[in-house]
């Protein structure tokens, strides 16, 4: 695998990182900015809408731009806003400070993945991904937990000071390890970039992404109180275990990216299916830690672990470059918003069990969304090959 691949999971390190340190330093930044803890939340939320509508813009303005000289401004957009984030004094300076940051992220999402691809080969390019997309599973390992760790020894304002520092070192890496390319496949004229979106198939794909991502989060965003007050652990166990749900989150993106070239759409129905099952026995028997803890790691195994075989899916269904992949995760960052939005509706109304029937019927869906792809493959299947008549007797077939 070339080093580069592993210099851009750094990259993402650093965003993804960015992304989750609002969710661990709730209170004190509250505190800090003079703010509500919903008012706080709004800057997840806000960071992920600006992925999902601002990142294609930021991409498409930098079209043009020589791919590893783009990713070096997309550290500097990015190294602005953390920075910005690090010293604001109000809450609307911090709320532009996410927006900035959040854009830049999905940018470098987009142009990161669809260089992966150019730097392997095609037969390799699901396992480059989740060399690559192992950023994202280490922050949520390691970036969440040491955020919030030194956010609450030194203040919130030094994790973001820290998460700029990685960023810098991601960028220097980026600098030196990470080779000039020319431009990414459907890379050219702005009308040719926009030309493979008139496709519908590939639309059909992208949104098999999203409900993918959504049945995960829809779980993923809500295991704290679960875990405590459904389940019963105390709160210095929760810590522990979302270490655990992110290793296995590790584990599971290794093995997905091994079988996702040859195997996409098995992989992918694969993993719906056991999602749909692991979501399904979580909201059954949340009561019980064992069975809580079994099937929280399963969904750890199979949900967002899907990424590198939706990426390879998508770039066979349209290109490798940046715009599709950058879109790509903006559909995955709709499948957030969806799940999160949608399941604090219903624990209001139906009680914190309820986002997990949430994951089930987008589970499902998803699995619906790939019927039309797997009845195209039994159709193209080749017809077993028959013995040849032989009509003369005693000459045999050659």
């Amino acid at each position: 695998m070339p080093r580069a691949v592993y210099v851009l999971a750094l990259g993402i390190f650093a965003m993804v990182t960015s992304e989750f340190v609002v969710a661990g330093l709730m209170p004190q930044m509250a505190d800090g900015l003079d703010a509500t803890i919903p008012q706080i939340g709004y800057l997840i939320t806000a960071f992920a809408t600006a992925m999902a509508f601002g990142g294609p813009f930021l991409t498409v303005a930098l079209l043009k731009v020589p791919q590893k000289r783009a990713l070096m401004v997309l550290f500097a957009v990015f190294l602005a806003g953390n920075v910005l984030a690090a010293t604001a004094s109000t809450y609307p300076v911090m709320l532009v400070a996410r927006v900035v940051t959040g854009v830049a992220s999905q940018a470098f999402f987009g142009i990161g993945l669809g260089m992966c691809a150019q730097l392997t080969r095609p037969e390799v390019r699901g396992r480059a991904v989740s060399v690559a997309l192992n950023g994202l599973m280490l922050g949520t390992l390691l970036g969440l937990p040491l955020a919030t760790f030194i956010g609450d020894r030194f203040g919130w304002r030094a994790a973001f000071w820290v998460i700029s520092g990685i960023a810098v070192l991601a960028a220097a890496a980026t600098l030196v390890g990470v080779p000039d390319v020319a431009k990414g496949e459907g890379a050219g004229q702005l009308r040719e970039e926009f030309g493979v979106f008139r496709s519908a198939r590939l639309w059909f794909t992208l949104s098999t992404s999203t409900l993918v991502i959504g049945a995960t989060f829809a779980a993923f965003s809500y295991l704290g109180p679960i875990l405590t007050e459904v389940s019963g652990f105390g709160a210095g166990t929760v810590p522990l275990l979302l270490v655990a749900y992110g290793a296995a989150t590790v584990i599971g993106n290794t093995v997905t990216g091994r079988l996702a070239d040859r195997h996409t759409l098995t992989v992918l129905l694969a993993g719906l299916a056991l999602n749909s099952l692991f979501l399904l026995g979580f909201a059954l028997f949340a009561q019980v830690s064992a069975a809580a803890v079994v099937c929280m790691l399963g969904i750890g195994l199979v949900g967002v672990t899907m990424n590198p075989a939706m990426v390879v899916r998508v770039q066979r269904r349209g290109n490798a470059g940046a715009l599709v992949n950058t879109v790509h995760s903006s559909f995955i960052t709709l499948g957030i918003v969806i799940a999160t939005s949608v399941g604090g509706v219903v624990i209001d109304a139906y009680g914190l069990r309820a986002p997990l029937w949430v994951g089930v019927a987008l589970a499902l869906a998803g699995i619906a969304s790939l019927v039309p792809d797997l009845m195209a493959r039994r159709n193209q299947a080749p017809a077993p090959q028959q013995e040849p008549v032989v009509e003369a007797v005693g000459v045999s077939p050659r």
